[in-house]
């Protein structure tokens, strides 16, 4: 039994006082941090990276099906269907910025906020740029190409792209 003014066993080992043992800063590869870049890049694997691969091609075939039936012409589409690869770049400014600018215009959020509002307010063309902007993001996250980390373009939520490192 604990003694009277004694905290909980639990207690003992973890205290609020005290700052955690892990590292300096709790984001995962940066400095002091007891997580590499490299372990922090690794993203997902196996089933988890096939579905939220099928996932962006889901995203996509219902992104052309719906710009099929609002019918705002296809030479629009192609003309703005890469547009939101110019966030690269911000890799000009380092990985960080970069990772930050592509992260920006290829996350759903965006994209979902745009519909809403052309559907909310009537605005014909931002439904049309909403449904061309998440064609997009779902081709990227269907061919494998996620969200990135700051240590670096290869390194992405859905695992590493380019050729691997033959050292």
């Amino acid at each position: 039994m604990a003694e009277l003014g004694s905290p909980p066993g639990f207690a003992h080992s973890v205290s609020l006082r005290l700052r955690p043992l892990r590292g300096r800063h709790q984001w995962p590869g940066e400095a002091g941090s007891t997580v590499s870049p490299e372990e922090a890049a690794v993203g997902v694997t196996g089933g988890v990276r096939t579905l939220l691969r099928l996932e962006g091609a889901v995203v996509l075939g219902v992104a052309l099906a719906a710009y099929a039936q609002f019918g705002a012409g296809w030479g629009v589409f192609a003309l703005w269907l890469l547009a939101p690869d110019l966030s690269l770049l911000g890799y000009l400014a380092g990985p960080r910025t970069g990772a930050a600018l592509y992260n920006a215009a290829h996350s759903y959020v965006g994209p979902l906020l745009l519909l809403a509002l052309g559907v909310l307010a009537a605005m014909p063309w931002a439904v049309a740029g909403s449904l061309i902007w998440l064609a997009h993001i779902g081709m990227d996250h269907a061919l494998g190409y996620g969200l990135k980390y700051a240590s670096g373009f290869a390194a992405t939520h859905l695992g590493r792209i380019g050729k691997a490192d033959p050292w």
